[in-house]
C-alpha cells in the first residue's frame, strides 16, 4: 500500500464527496433506496477502492485480488458509485439504479455486475461468506486479503456470531471485518432496539484483534487496515464510528433517513451542500 500523501488525502476526500453526491442522485432518481448508511460509509469505500484494495477493474476476476464482501447490502448504492469511478462500468449507468432489467439492483447480486463478490440482502450473512473466502485462501495458499463491510444492526443476528466464533477459533488473520457503527437501524437507534454494547468486549472474547476508529478519518481508516495486515495470530475487526447521513446536515444522525423517499426540495438542498463542499475540496487541492 502506498503512503498516504497530502495529495492522495485530498483525492480521497474529493472522491468520497463525489460518491455521496452520486448516492443522492441515484436514490432520488430511482424514487427509493437507502440513504443514511451509504452516505456514512462513503469515506471507507473511497479508501478501500482508491487506496487499500489490490484489484484490477480491467480484470475483475483476477485470482490474486483482495475480496470485499458487502454484508449490509442495502447500502450498495455507494459501492456501485465506487465501482463505477474505479472503472468497472460506465458512470452513466448509475442512473439505472433499481430500474427493471438493470444490473444495479437494490441489493448486490453476484454475476450481475463486475466487482461484486457476493449476493447479499438478508442481513447477517456477510461475515459467514467472508470467512469462507478467508478459509479458502488459506487452503489454496493464496495471499489475498478478505474484507467484510457490515452494519452494527446486523450484529443482532445469531449467524453473525457463529461466523465470528468460527473465524476466531481458526485464527483467520487474512480476514478484516469493518463495522459501520452508526448506531441506527430502520426502527430507531440500535441501543434502544436491541443493545449491542459492549461490542468490543464481545469480539475480544471470541479471540479477535479489535480496533476502534473515526470512520470519516482517512488516516485512521488506512492505519487500521495496515495494523490488521500486521496481525498474524487472529482476525481483526475495525469498529468504525460513523455519522449516518454524513455530509447532509438535515440527514445526519437521523434514523428516519435509513430509507426514505426524497421530496424535491430535499434533493436540491442535499446536492447543494455536497456540491459546495466539493468545490471547497477542489479549490484546496488546486
Amino acid at each position: 500500500m502506498d503512503p498516504l500523501s497530502e495529495k492522495k488525502l485530498k483525492q480521497l476526500e474529493f472522491m468520497a464527496n463525489r460518491l455521496r453526491t452520486d448516492v443522492i442522485e441515484m436514490v432520488s432518481h430511482a424514487g427509493s433506496g437507502h440513504i443514511a448508511g451509504p452516505l456514512g460509509m462513503a469515506d471507507i469505500f473511497a479508501a478501500m477502492y482508491f487506496h487499500i484494495l489490490r484489484h484490477d477493474p480491467k480484470h475483475p476476476d483476477w485470482p490474486e485480488r483482495d475480496r470485499l464482501v458487502l454484508s449490509n447490502g442495502h447500502i450498495v448504492p455507494v459501492q456501485y458509485a465506487a465501482l463505477a469511478h474505479a472503472g468497472y462500468f460506465p458512470v452513466e449507468e448509475l442512473r439505472t439504479l433499481r430500474r427493471i432489467g438493470t444490473r444495479l439492483q437494490g441489493h448486490p447480486h453476484r454475476g450481475a455486475l463486475p466487482g461484486i463478490e457476493t449476493t447479499s440482502g438478508p442481513l447477517g450473512s456477510g461475515i459467514s461468506q467472508a470467512v469462507g473466502f478467508a478459509l479458502a485462501a488459506r487452503l489454496d495458499h493464496k495471499k489475498y486479503q478478505v474484507y467484510c463491510l457490515t452494519s452494527d444492526g446486523e450484529h443482532q443476528e445469531g449467524n453473525t456470531w457463529e461466523a465470528v466464533m468460527f473465524a476466531g477459533k481458526n485464527r483467520l488473520s487474512n480476514l478484516t471485518v469493518i463495522i459501520d457503527r452508526n448506531n441506527i437501524q430502520i426502527d430507531g437507534f440500535t441501543e434502544d432496539v436491541m443493545p449491542l454494547e459492549p461490542l468490543r468486549k464481545k469480539y475480544e472474547s471470541f479471540n479477535w484483534h479489535v480496533l476502534e476508529i473515526d470512520g470519516h478519518n482517512f488516516e485512521e481508516i488506512i492505519a487500521a487496515v495496515n495494523e490488521a495486515r500486521a496481525v498474524h495470530e487472529m482476525p481483526t475487526v475495525v469498529i468504525a464510528h460513523t455519522i449516518p447521513g454524513k455530509g447532509v446536515d438535515f440527514m445526519e444522525n437521523n434514523y428516519l433517513w435509513h430509507s426514505k423517499t426524497f421530496k424535491p426540495e430535499e434533493v436540491k438542498q442535499a446536492l447543494h451542500e455536497l456540491r459546495t463542499l466539493q468545490g471547497r475540496i477542489r479549490s484546496e487541492h488546486e
